[in-house]
């Protein structure tokens, strides 16, 4: 018999978010269904349950072998794993991270496949890394806002020499990265025809990755203070939230630039503001806490810095990539593949901050 795969979701994902080469994919291994849900998404937490919300996407889940979710489903709770006794897999396209639609427990005691695609924004996250790494090395921002200003870039020529001095290439240089989930992993590729001499802080993900990818593992003081470079790359949870603090901040270099693609809450802000008003290093930022950035804040002031607001991941691609990751795994799945994105116990602890501090 084919499997169904249902899709719960609004409307307005389900027409910008899947392609239709993606969807013929799919249809050679299983049948496709969506059905629109207008559930209140919150990006940091599972959206509020509600009877109704249960009962219409258990009717929706009755007879499907794989339930996908993404902005405006319910959450998957108990009653509406029961009402699914076909179900063999439940997968979130979009969330923030770590499956926050789908009650994990229940879904693996009744032997279900988690899976979360949320990674499918992390491509574009990594290049706007790298981009942004490339602006700071140049204090790229500060000659923006003269530019912007209508003035010539430099008032004259002791400034430019003074900052011509300070301009700098990344090839062969040290650089640091906090975070190497899918986006650290991405960028370590993108980072590896300059040359880097890569230091990462992640005491989640396993110490062979090292190998393969060309980089050494240290603590968190070693690779703040390694870096020309220094990348914040982790996603928000219970335990990053405040991770680079004051204490932390200090370490970085003078004159190092300091990119943060993650979360603004990863970082302390005012002590973040500090050191980038008294000229000791350069910021470049796609996030801040809090977000948006202040009107009034001095971050938005201050030459050394170099502001995004928030787009890192957002593109064209992304939004396709995120179906399209999770039609590669289903593909995998009923070809008796083992699938790639599930969200295991390693997963889970990175979520609860629950791995001890290397």
């Amino acid at each position: 018999m084919t499997p169904i795969v249902g899709l719960a979701c609004t409307q307005q994902v389900r027409d910008s978010y899947l392609d239709p080469a993606d969807l013929d994919r799919l249809s050679t291994v299983a049948e496709f269904r969506h059905r629109p849900f207008d559930a209140p998404t919150a990006w940091m937490q599972a959206p509020a349950s509600t009877a109704a919300d249960d009962a219409a996407l258990a009717d929706f889940a009755a007879d499907l072998d794989v339930l996908l979710l993404c902005h405006g489903a319910p959450r998957v709770t108990e009653r509406v794993l029961a009402g699914a006794p076909r179900l063999r897999v439940v997968g979130e396209l979009e969330g923030d991270r770590f499956g926050a639609r789908i009650d994990i427990a229940a879904a693996r005691r009744r032997g279900i496949t988690v899976l979360d695609t949320t990674h499918g924004s992390s491509m574009g996250v990594a290049e706007w890394a790298l981009a942004l790494a490339l602006v700071g090395l140049r204090d790229a921002g500060s000659l923006f806002r003269s530019l912007l200003d209508h003035q010539p870039g430099f008032a004259d020529p002791e400034q430019r020499r003074a900052h011509l001095a300070r301009n700098r290439e990344l090839s062969g240089r040290p650089v640091g990265l906090v975070g190497f989930g899918h986006v650290g992993q991405r960028l370590i590729e993108l980072l590896r025809p300059f040359g880097v001499d890569a230091l990462v802080y992640d005491p989640y993900v396993p110490r062979e990755l090292a190998r393969p990818y060309g980089i050494a593992f240290a603590d968190l003081p070693t690779v703040l203070t390694h870096g020309d470079v220094v990348f914040c790359l982790v996603p928000l949870t219970e335990g990053t939230r405040g991770l680079l603090g004051a204490e932390q901040l200090a370490l970085l270099r003078t004159d190092s630039v300091f990119v943060n693609v993650s979360r603004g809450a990863v970082v302390d802000s005012a002590a973040l503001v500090q050191r980038v008003q008294a000229n000791e290093i350069i910021a470049c930022l796609d996030v801040f806490e809090p977000e948006p950035f202040p009107v009034d804040s001095p971050v938005r002031d201050a030459p050394n810095v170099f502001l995004s607001p928030h787009i890192a991941g957002v593109t064209v691609e992304s939004r396709i990539l995120f179906f399209r990751f999770m039609v590669d795994e289903l593909t995998r799945y009923f070809a008796g593949r083992e699938t790639t994105a599930d969200l295991t116990d390693a997963v889970l602890d990175e979520r609860h901050g629950r791995a001890s501090l290397r």
